[in-house]
Order: structure tokens, then sequence, then C-alpha cells
């Protein structure tokens, strides 16, 4: 694959969406609008993703688990601080604007002060990514998935940079446990078909 088109796929599978998320997300009927006061925001999140996950589990095409993932994905970049979450933004933007030097920086001072911000990690591990140091973003990617093992989007970056590093057994795996979790995404299927043939012996 060439190193630009290799890029552009993994900031679209390890990030996810920038900003704006599909508007079924806001009207998922799977997220409650009435919150119990007995709970915290991050536990009603923690129920949300559970339910939300069950949902994407059963999914039959990438249009039938659409909601759900974009769901997972606003639940995820959600924080129990405004300041992170607009922090969080203007990373997004930041890099998205390949200013990835100023999104590192507005990502490190987030992490610093709220460093159970998974979705923050996960920014960080794709503007590594962008940077080249594969090895950075890995150990950001393992952080995101001891706070969520099912994120799909860490999973299938770290298969992704797997691959490209040649180690095929352990992007084989990586690919698979996404697929564990998100089973319609189309493009870490072709990349695990990919993978069966380059490693077919011949």
């Amino acid at each position: 694959m060439r190193p630009f088109l290799t890029a552009l796929a993994m900031l679209a599978i390890l990030a996810g969406p920038a900003l704006a998320l599909d508007k079924r997300a806001h009207e998922d009927d799977s997220i409650p609008t009435a919150q119990s006061p007995r709970l915290p925001p991050a536990q009603i999140r923690a129920d949300q993703l559970d339910r939300l996950f069950a949902r994407l589990a059963k999914a039959q095409s990438p249009e039938e688990a659409a909601p759900a993932e974009a769901s997972i994905w606003r639940l995820w970049m959600t924080s129990d601080s405004a300041t992170a979450e607009l922090l969080l933004a203007q990373a997004v933007e930041a890099s998205a604007a390949q200013q990835n030097a100023v999104a590192l920086d507005i990502l490190n001072k987030v992490i610093e002060v709220h460093p159970d911000f998974m979705e923050a990690w996960n920014r960080r591990a794709t503007v590594y990514f962008l940077l080249g140091d594969f090895d950075k973003s890995i150990a950001d990617i393992r952080h995101v998935l001891d706070l969520e093992p099912r994120h799909f989007g860490a999973l299938s970056g770290l298969g992704m940079i797997k691959q490209q590093q040649g180690d095929l057994a352990a992007a084989r795996a990586a690919f698979t446990d996404a697929l564990a979790v998100n089973p319609t995404m189309e493009g870490v299927k072709r990349a695990l078909e990919s993978i069966e043939k380059e490693d077919r012996p011949i």
C-alpha cells in the first residue's frame, strides 16, 4: 500500500469520525435521554456502551451497524470535563489541517490532566502514526485497549501498523479481535484477506 493511502486508511480507522457524527447517532433510541441522578455520568456512558456493543455485534451489514457505531464514537468522545472535550475537538481539527505538532501538544496537555479520557489517547496514537512514530503510536493504542478492550478503531489501527511492520501474526490477531467486536468493518475484512494471501506459502 502506498504510504499516503496507508496514512489515510489509518487515520480513518484509528481515529474514527472527526467532529461531526451521523445525525442518526443523536436519534439512536438505544441511548436513553433520561439519566438517573444516582449514577455518575461515566457509569451511564458505560451502560449505554454495553447496549450499543450488543447491537453492533448482531449487525448484518455496515448500514445496519452505522447508527450503533456512530453512537459509540460519540460516547467515546464524551468526557466529564467540557474543557477536555473542547481541547480534543481542537486537536482533531489541527490534525485534519496537518498541524500535527499542534495537535500533539494539545493532546499531551489533555492526557496529563485527564489520563482516563480514553479517546485522547486514541487520537494521540493517530497523530504519532501520522508523524511516523509507530512505537509511540502502539504504546498509546495499548493504553486505549487497557481502558476499553472493545475499541475496534484502536484494534484496527494496531493491525495496520503491525501489517506495515511485517508482523503478520500480530496483525491478523488485531484484525480478528476488531471484527469480533464490530463484524461489519469491510476495510478490516479486506486487510485480513490480504494478510492471508500474503502469508500463504508459495
